[in-house]
């Protein structure tokens, strides 16, 4: 049962991620133009995707766990030209796709490096969010915002969870009870280590490195669910208006 769960979160989610962005391109393609997109949301976006692919593969993650990133990445890329096409200089682009580029062998130089940067990463991505979000608080208008997109990001983020949860094996601990009350954790999976004195009253620990994965998912579920939201009310009050 785990494992049809996790193998349907997983692939599910690289189902979405291989067509997430394109309601988005089309979207700006056939508007012709980019109102309402924030290109420095965008931008910290890309960065944000960049830090967190680099991390899970330092840490030799589960490719299964992380294999959307490079297709959300070349995504962003296609969107970031498109932007700068109808913005009149596509060249411009291309100093922040070198830029990008670079940063995939900077962070691996040292551990410390990406490290670091998998600290701010959540700050990096949430920045995004709320840079796309007052750029929709200021216009008043969801213009080219796709929100199909933004709603297919909070689903990845919430199948995330779960398999962030199922393969640090915060899934894979019960808790039984025994004589009296005494409560004690035991591994569902052969030949996990035993449960520490200091998780016998129930709470599962996690890796220190899962930390960070968890909780850019659970931020940028509510983000994203927070600009949908926002971009369908815009839509809604320009239907009325028109």
């Amino acid at each position: 049962m785990e494992a049809a769960l996790l193998g349907l979160c997983n692939w599910s989610t690289l189902g979405v991620c291989a067509a997430l962005k394109l309601p988005q391109i089309s979207a700006v393609l056939a508007a012709r133009n980019a109102r309402g997109l924030s290109l420095p949301s965008l931008l910290l976006e890309l960065a944000g995707f960049l830090v967190f692919l680099r991390y899970q593969c330092y840490y030799g993650y589960p490719p299964l766990t992380y294999l959307e990133y490079p297709i959300l990445i070349a995504q962003d890329v296609i969107l970031l030209f498109c932007i700068f096409h109808f913005n009149g200089n596509v060249k411009q682009a291309m100093p922040y796709v070198a830029a990008l580029a670079s940063s995939w062998f900077v962070l691996a130089l040292q551990k410390w490096i990406i490290d670091l940067a998998m600290n701010f990463c959540t700050f990096i991505s949430a920045a995004s969010k709320f840079t796309q979000l007052q750029c929709l608080w200021k216009t008043r208008d969801s213009g080219a915002v796709s929100a199909l997109t933004w709603s297919l990001s909070a689903y990845t983020c919430a199948t995330r969870i779960i398999t962030t949860f199922m393969t640090t094996n915060d899934f894979t601990i019960e808790t039984r009870f025994h004589h009296a009350g005494q409560t004690r954790l035991e591994p569902l999976i052969s030949g996990d280590p035993p449960i520490s004195a200091s998780q016998s009253a129930g709470i599962a620990g996690m890796s220190h490195r899962a930390w960070p994965v968890l909780t850019r998912f659970v931020i940028m579920l509510a983000l994203n669910i927070w600009v949908t939201v926002t971009v369908l009310r815009y839509r809604k009050t320009a239907m009325k208006a028109e």
